[in-house]
Order: C-alpha cells, then sequence, then structure tokens
C-alpha cells in the first residue's frame, strides 16, 4: 500500500513539474512561425493545370485565407492579399503581400483556384 502511494505521489509530482515545461514549448513554437508581412515576396504553390494558370494572371490580387477551427468546423478567415508578379517554374507563382499578415499554410484562392503560400527562398 505504501509502494502504491508512492508511485502515485511521484507521477503526480513529475505531471505538475512537466506542465509549464510543454506550455512554453507551445510559446516558442507560436514564436517561430513564419509571418510574412507587407512587401514580403512569396510563393504561391499550385497543382499546374490548365485551369489554374488561366484563372491566375501576373498582377492579379489574390485573397489570403487562414483555415481555422479543425475538421469538424472549418472556417476561413480572410488574412491578407498578395500581388501575382510572375510564373516561378510549373508549380508556382511568385507573388508579393500587399496587405495583412500570412503564415506558412495559407490559402490563397481566386474563384476556382487555390494555392498554398510559402514563404520565397
Amino acid at each position: 500500500m505504501k509502494k502504491l502511494i508512492v508511485v502515485l505521489t511521484a507521477a503526480v509530482l513529475s505531471i505538475i513539474v512537466a506542465m509549464p515545461l510543454t506550455g512554453q514549448a507551445a510559446e516558442k513554437k507560436a514564436k517561430g512561425e513564419i509571418v510574412m508581412k507587407v512587401g514580403n515576396k512569396v510563393h504561391l504553390f499550385h497543382s499546374g493545370t490548365a485551369d489554374v494558370k488561366n484563372e491566375i494572371c501576373p498582377n492579379d490580387i489574390v485573397t489570403v485565407f487562414r483555415e481555422t477551427g479543425g475538421a469538424k468546423n472549418p472556417q476561413s478567415k480572410e488574412v491578407g492579399k498578395v500581388k501575382v508578379l510572375s510564373y516561378a517554374g510549373e508549380h508556382y507563382f511568385e507573388a508579393e503581400v500587399v496587405s495583412g499578415e500570412i503564415r506558412v499554410g495559407d490559402i490563397a484562392k481566386k474563384e476556382s483556384a487555390s494555392c498554398l503560400v510559402q514563404p520565397a527562398k
């Protein structure tokens, strides 16, 4: 019985000690996210199909959305706009942030075409 109490006490103490560490790790991850602001160059990854290339052209202003809420309750929130500058290979557009703050993984949408936002290298 005493061994059980000692083991349970040790488990509770280890959980209490570990809780601040996991909270700090989550905070560091949020600070480490790449945020692209007005004037930054980005790459828009797309499927490379003709319909995307016909839909999105250089000099177009495309709205960027962030998906939130998870799989059960997805929601799109407008977070900024980008101006398409040029084609950058078969599957990328080069663009510049013209408003808002955009993160890696946000989605640039124009009518039926969507592109994944990534930082320019």
